[in-house]
């Protein structure tokens, strides 16, 4: 939370940072934060306290903020992928290609996209009916342990979260594949060892995350639930929702130059904040 939330703010308050590849850092930063809100905090009281109950209402809540937020994340890191792959194959074009408004315009339809699906799935859950038994086999609200306990036939709502599942997973990681197998292919390219270098390691640190992402969500999602697999399940669910979230902020943008000089300007504008203070508290 923290990683996140200082990225957010280094991006918003950075000029050296209004870019597009950290303007879609910066909202992806944002995007974990909320998402890590939408299960953490629950599970924290629930550690802490050994209340364990949630309400109905509180439980499709949760189940729809996570959904939103997680179908949101896969559009926002196809989208990144292909930023990296204009700046990388198209470098002349860039500036053309991925201005502010198309920036925009990129960011709003991700965070449409991941709203769609997850209204249709919530409607249809909603309309179930719960007459026990009550436990949930999970540590937070997902899906599949959800409509388990429903007394009613679920077959319709299991096909239409496979199929809804598959619309938000499967054409962003195509495009995600389809643009760095371009960037591999235009930096095979590169002459110069040190030119390849600098390209790999700006796009290696990307695909480690959207790896285990889109691969746990998958694993999860998509592969069927059968036998030993849901505990399988439990644990990846484990990876997507609290390793990511934790990894991403490390990986992505705390180890690069910029960020890490905006941090240290940012501490040394502090710093000089509380020597003024200090002196201004000394002539009173």
């Amino acid at each position: 939370m923290a990683g996140n939330i200082l990225i957010v703010i280094l991006v918003a308050f950075d000029p050296h940072l209004h870019t597009p590849m950290y303007f879609f850092l910066g909202n992806l930063s944002c995007l974990e934060t909320c998402y890590s809100s939408a299960i953490l905090p629950r599970m924290l009281v629930s550690f802490l306290s050994g209340n364990k109950t949630i309400s109905f209402s509180a439980c499709l809540a949760q189940l729809y903020f996570f959904g939103f937020f997680a179908t949101t994340e896969c559009y926002l890191l196809a989208i990144m992928s292909y930023d990296r792959y204009l700046a990388i194959c198209k470098p002349l074009h860039y500036a053309m290609l991925m201005n502010g408004r198309i920036c925009i315009q990129l960011i709003a339809v991700s965070w449409i996209c991941g709203s769609l699906g997850i209204n249709i799935l919530i409607f249809l859950v909603s309309q179930l009916t719960f007459c026990g038994p009550n436990k949930i086999n999970h540590f937070f609200c997902d899906f599949t342990p959800v409509v388990m306990l429903s007394c009613n036939d679920t077959y319709s709502v299991e096909m239409t979260s496979f199929i809804l599942c598959s619309i938000g997973i499967l054409p962003p990681l195509l495009i995600t594949l389809t643009s760095y197998i371009c960037i591999i292919n235009s930096i095979s390219k590169i002459p110069s060892t040190t030119g390849k270098q600098k390209a790999f390691s700006t796009c290696s640190s990307h695909l480690t995350v959207v790896s285990c992402f889109y691969g746990s969500l998958m694993t999860v999602y998509i592969l069927p639930d059968i036998g030993s697999l849901s505990e399988v399940k439990k644990l990846f669910s484990v990876l997507y929702t609290l390793l990511t979230p934790l990894l991403n902020p490390l990986i992505y943008s705390l180890r690069n130059k910029e960020v890490k000089e905006a941090v240290r300007k940012s501490f040394r504008k502090l710093h000089r904040l509380k020597i003024q203070k200090r002196r201004s508290k000394r002539k009173l």
